[in-house]
């Protein structure tokens, strides 16, 4: 049994954006500010005047949000940050959160 004509499918794909997540700096009192300014340069991209005024920011605020991204990158840039203050001895702390 022979068909005619071919069956074509309309799709219409949404591709749907990620949700988002801020990456937020906890303060505390031990932490060196040289080495949060380190971080946000070398692990956040942040120029140097940036990150002196986030550091500031967390100093003075108690918390800073400095960054929003995919959930995926938020956990590894703050991976990252945790593990390189607790091979220099930090108490520094980071949270990750959904951005609304």
């Amino acid at each position: 049994m022979a068909t005619s004509g071919s069956l074509k499918e309309k799709s219409e794909s949404r591709v749907k954006e990620p949700k988002q997540y801020r990456v937020i700096m906890l303060n505390d009192d031990f932490t060196s500010m040289d080495f949060v300014v380190g971080i946000l340069v070398d692990i956040f991209h942040k120029d140097p005047i940036s990150a002196e005024q986030l550091m500031m920011q967390v100093h003075k605020g108690g918390r800073a949000t400095v960054g929003v991204y995919p959930y995926d990158i938020a956990v590894t840039k703050t991976t990252m940050a945790m593990d390189r203050a607790k091979e220099q001895g930090f108490p520094f702390r980071m949270l990750v959160e959904e951005d609304s």
